[in-house]
C-alpha cells in the first residue's frame, strides 16, 4: 500500500532519529531507564546509544525473537520491578495502545526514583480524533498492534498525572516527528513529550 510504503520510508526513520534526540537529553547520564512498551527496542537502543552511560532495559507484553535491547515481559498492567528501581520511566507511545492507561501510568510512578517520561498524542482541535486514528491505523495496523485508540485530551492527562502523583517539569508540543509537507496535518499539537517527576503523594 502506497501510504505504508511512504510511512515506513520516509516517517519511521525520521521519527526515530529526532525521539532520540530529544529523549536522550531529557535523560541525565548514567541514569538507568525502563523502556515500557518497547517493541523491537529500536527507539530505546537509539535513545541508550545518544547519551553516554544510559543503561537501558525494556518491557512489553510480547517479547520479540530479535531485539535491540535487553527485554522483559510483563502483563501490560503491573511492572515487574521494585519501587524506585531505576532513574526513568520510559513510554514512547505506548499508553493509547491501553485498556487502562492510568494502571501504567501509577506503576511507573512507583518505579521510577526520578522521572517518568511520557511521548504520546493529545486528542485536542478539530478533528484531531479521526487523525489520530488514522495514524495509529497506518504505522501499526499492518503490524498486528491492538488499536483501543485510546486518545486522552490535554485535561485527561493532567488528571491522570495528579491521580498518579506526578508533576509536569516540561512539556514539548513542537517535536519536528515530520517533513514540512506532513506536519501541517500530523503535528499541529497532537504529539508531546511530557517529563514528570514526583509531586504530592496522590489522592487515595
Amino acid at each position: 500500500m502506497l501510504i505504508s510504503d511512504i510511512h515506513s520510508r520516509g516517517i519511521i526513520p525520521r521519527r526515530r532519529r529526532i525521539l532520540a534526540e530529544r529523549i536522550s537529553s531529557l535523560i541525565p547520564e548514567g541514569s538507568a531507564v525502563l523502556d515500557v512498551g518497547t517493541g523491537d527496542g529500536g527507539i530505546a537502543a537509539a535513545i541508550r546509544d545518544a547519551k553516554a552511560g544510559l543503561k537501558v532495559t525494556g518491557i512489553d507484553v510480547l517479547v520479540r525473537p530479535r531485539t535491540a535491547i535487553p527485554v522483559v515481559g510483563f502483563d501490560g498492567t503491573r511492572i515487574p520491578y521494585p519501587d524506585q528501581s531505576h532513574d526513568v520511566v520510559l513510554f514512547v507511545d505506548v499508553l493509547h495502545h491501553t485498556r487502562d492507561p492510568q494502571a501504567l501510568l501509577n506503576e511507573a510512578a512507583r518505579v521510577a526514583r526520578r522521572f517518568v517520561i511520557i511521548k504520546d498524542h493529545d486528542r485536542n482541535g478539530f478533528l484531531a480524533g479521526a487523525t489520530l486514528r488514522l495514524m495509529d491505523w497506518v504505522g501499526n495496523a499492518r503490524f498486528g498492534v491492538a488499536l483501543p485508540y485510546n486518545y486522552w485530551s490535554l485535561e485527561q492527562w493532567t488528571t491522570g498525572y495528579g491521580k498518579a502523583g506526578l508533576e509536569v517539569v516540561t512539556r514539548q508540543t513542537r517535536i519536528g516527528l515530520y517533513p514540512p509537507w506532513a506536519d501541517w496535518l500530523f503535528g499541529r499539537g497532537l504529539q508531546s513529550i511530557v517529563v514528570l517527576r514526583k509531586g504530592a503523594k496522590p489522592p487515595r
